[in-house]
């Protein structure tokens, strides 16, 4: 089980989740010293086409309270499955451009097979667990809801 210190609450972020966002949650393990391996994924905007239209930016929605708890206890299926040492996520809320990082993950891990393997189950969950929404919005201003896959 994850100390409850080591776990950084999930947190959204209104926009495009800027690379200094991401630099300040890696700089939080530098010093630990039982930290041997960090898996990381990040999503961002892209160009997918609806007929003859392209996505020209995103707009998520979430039930925050909703997801919160459910993100604690996915974290903590994960720190007993995996013995990592600490799990993030980073979510935008908001509208977020073509290009713009929409999540961030990072499992810290002893082992570099606990931590690849919880990040990639962790982005699995949350696509299909936390309610969170997206809206794909095309030059037209016509949108589609977001089906993860």
């Amino acid at each position: 089980m994850i100390e409850e210190n080591k776990i950084a609450k999930s947190f959204f972020h209104e926009g495009a989740i800027a690379l200094e966002d991401i630099t300040q949650c890696l700089q939080k393990y530098a010093a630990d010293g039982q930290a041997g391996a960090y898996s990381t994924f990040m999503g961002q905007v892209r160009a997918d086409r609806k007929g003859d239209q392209e996505v020209s930016y995103m707009e998520y929605t979430a039930y925050r309270e909703m997801a919160v708890e459910k993100w604690e206890e996915i974290k903590q299926e994960l720190a007993q499955k995996y013995a990592i040492r600490s799990v993030e996520m980073i979510h935008s809320l908001g509208k977020v451009p073509l290009g713009g990082c929409c999540l961030f993950v990072l499992t810290v891990s002893a082992h570099r097979k606990a931590a690849m393997e919880a990040c990639a189950e962790l982005v699995e969950r949350i696509k299909k667990e936390l309610p969170i929404w997206g809206k794909e919005y095309f030059g037209s201003l016509d949108y589609q809801w977001k089906t993860n896959r």
